[in-house]
């Protein structure tokens, strides 16, 4: 025996913006992009001939995994609430039939579901068309977010919004009352902060290391750094908007990087792709006051990036060699943007001591999959079986950097340079101990963030920086 309540108008539920907290055209395409560079291409051809067929052969190609999805809790509870006061439910939605399809599968709260054809796009006026034809005039409710749900409105018997701006939602009043508004717009300020990651800049203080190790701090220098420092932190922040867009499956697959803005729909992936070029400019606009090499530095790192996100990061080994550049290439840009050339012993010391953080990174990856039950890493290629010797390329690359510190000691421009060079001994002991530590850390699964960042808010790592710089202002007097 049923328990539907016939009387109960049908509740149409749309799905963009208010189903999910997302936009799945955009979703279809990130998804599509960070598994084939192509994608660009072929969403132009689709586009040539609709955004239906876009839609369509986005959805063909690589699908975003529908059970991950930033699905808003709210209108979830609403439809679960109608369908226990014996209503019918439907999802109807502008993207394409089979996205449709499987979101109605995995949910499993909807009668039934509808989708674009690739000839016609189900939205607006269409939308408002395919309903009224389907269900009648003033015989369903309807749940939607934007403008272009107005003409369903209209035809509909009631209205639920999902985070409408006061214009829009006065609109919906004068249709309908006794309009049901969930889930108001909130600033998404805070969440474009978050997703800029401003406490990574904290790895941008390396461009003022070529600074420190020259013994140069007249005014002028510093302020060059502090502009390459500013350029270098916007243009990299474009780089992990673009990361976190290309990273959206593998983000909400994670504990911890679910909660990003734009993998947790906190901030609209659209957001996301315009303030990423704003970033990416204004980092080049100030790059330009500065010395040609620093803009090609910043250019090298970000291609170099870019490259990452698309194709090396899943390459074993590749991947710990690229973010090692990159550290290494905040140093060269210091070096750049100050006119300082680097000498051979501080780019050595460089490459190294950040291979072996690039690799306590991967470390700290696989140890959280170990303890997670999971075999292989999502959207690396790596699995945690590979742990033991990622850890001993930490270790054996880290020592190599202290090595290399030790012998730079022996040269006779650091006799001159320094009155006290054994002091640096002992920074090369704490240097030591505190590599080990970080590997230690990592190993126990203590670790949850990027090395450099790790040891910016780390008591003991500060101390031990604090220890080490005073050991080489020691030496120096």
């Amino acid at each position: 025996m049923s328990n539907r309540n016939e009387s109960l108008p049908i509740l149409v539920v749309d799905l963009d913006g208010t189903l999910i907290k997302s936009d799945m055209l955009l979703e279809s395409f990130w998804s599509s992009f960070a598994r084939d560079w192509r994608t660009p291409f072929f969403a132009a051809s689709g586009l040539m001939r609709g955004r239906a067929a876009l839609k369509a052969r986005l959805a063909n190609r690589w699908p975003p995994d529908v059970s991950t999805l930033p699905y808003s809790r709210e209108v979830l509870d609403f439809i679960e609430s109608w369908r226990d006061s014996g209503g019918k439910t439907a999802l109807v939605t502008a993207s394409d039939q089979r996205i449709a399809d499987r979101i109605a599968q995995h949910l499993g709260i909807f009668d039934e579901a509808h989708g674009s054809d690739g000839e016609t796009n189900l939205k607006g006026p269409a939308k408002a068309a395919f309903l009224v034809e389907r269900f009648g005039e003033n015989a369903f409710y309807y749940a939607g977010d934007t403008t272009a749900d107005l003409p369903v409105w209209e035809a509909a018997a009631g209205a639920v919004t999902v985070g409408l701006k006061p214009a829009l939602k006065a609109k919906v009043d004068a249709m309908h009352p006794k309009a049901t508004h969930l889930a108001p717009p909130k600033s998404s300020l805070p969440a474009i902060m978050k997703a800029m990651r401003p406490h990574q800049w904290l790895k941008n203080l390396l461009i003022f290391f070529p600074l420190l190790a020259a013994h140069i701090l007249d005014t002028g220098s510093l302020i060059q750094a502090a502009l390459a420092f500013v350029a270098f932190s916007l243009v990299a922040s474009s780089v992990y908007l673009l990361n976190d867009l290309l990273d959206l499956d593998a983000d909400r697959s994670h504990p911890r990087k679910c909660r990003r803005p734009l993998a947790s729909g906190a901030m609209p992936l659209s957001q996301g792709m315009v303030i990423m070029p704003i970033l990416l400019i204004a980092g080049v606009a100030i790059a330009i006051m500065l010395a040609p090499l620093f803009l090609l530095v910043l250019a090298v790192y970000y291609l170099l990036t870019l490259t990452y996100s698309l194709w090396l990061k899943r390459k074993p080994i590749i991947d710990i060699c690229t973010l090692a550049s990159l550290y290494t290439l905040r140093v060269a840009a210091g070096g750049a943007a100050t006119d300082i050339p680097l000498s051979v012993w501080l780019l050595a010391f460089s490459a190294f001591l950040f291979f072996s953080l690039a690799a306590v990174k991967r470390q700290a990856e696989l140890v959280d999959m170990a303890n997670r039950g999971l075999e292989v890493v999502a959207g690396r290629g790596y699995r945690v079986g590979d742990l033991p010797i990622v850890a001993q390329m930490a270790t054996a690359s880290g020592f190599v950097a202290v090595l290399v510190m030790m012998l730079y000691l022996n040269e006779p421009s650091v006799m001159t340079r320094y009155h006290n060079p054994t002091l640096i001994w002992g920074a090369c002991l704490i240097l030591l101990y505190w590599i080990a530590r970080m590997i230690l850390i990592s190993q126990r699964g203590k670790m949850e963030d990027d090395p450099v960042v790790f040891a910016a808010r780390d008591r003991v790592s500060q101390i031990a920086f604090i220890l080490i710089i005073g050991l080489f202002i020691g030496a120096g007097l």
